[in-house]
């Protein structure tokens, strides 16, 4: 049997119970990706064009730091990457994690949480960067799918 981490990010706590409940029905190893300076409700403001997230959302190429680089990636064969999707993207945080680690020859499934937005091109953008690794789109869990059940049909379909 393979072994499995979930990775995520979550700047409120939503991602993190997903995460949790995921690694939980999977029995997978968990795992928080971090970054060195908190998001602050200040920095989620996405009517602020001055926010933090904004910024970064409108220049792909910034890479926020991370706190740590714990995440063992070498000890799995499937990681399943998950965060808040921010205007259709994946927080820069994320792109960070994937250029801190070698993904090759790993299965990296992608999922989201978001109160109406999809993935938009987030899987395509994170295939470019987590070079050699089969990236799979997973599912975004909105607001009225974060049950249970929504969490063990997204497992089967793995």
């Amino acid at each position: 049997m393979s072994k499995t981490l979930v990775a995520y990010f979550s700047a409120t706590e939503q991602t993190k119970d997903a995460a949790e409940e995921i690694a939980k029905l999977l029995k997978a190893d968990i795992y928080e990706i971090k970054p060195k300076v908190k998001y602050n409700g200040r920095d989620l403001d996405w009517n602020k064009k001055d926010s933090r997230s904004t910024i970064e959302c409108k220049n792909r190429s910034s890479r926020p730091e991370l706190a740590d680089k714990n995440a063992n990636i070498s000890n799995y064969d499937t990681i399943l990457v998950g965060f808040p999707v921010w205007w259709y993207l994946a927080p820069n945080i994320i792109l960070t994690f994937l250029e801190a680690y070698d993904f090759t020859g790993k299965k990296v499934v992608v999922w989201g949480t978001s109160h109406s937005s999809g993935m938009g091109k987030t899987t395509e953008e994170i295939r470019k960067i987590a070079k050699g690794a089969n990236v799979v789109e997973g599912v975004i869990f909105n607001q009225s799918h974060r049950k249970t059940e929504d969490y063990q049909k997204f497992i089967s379909s793995l």
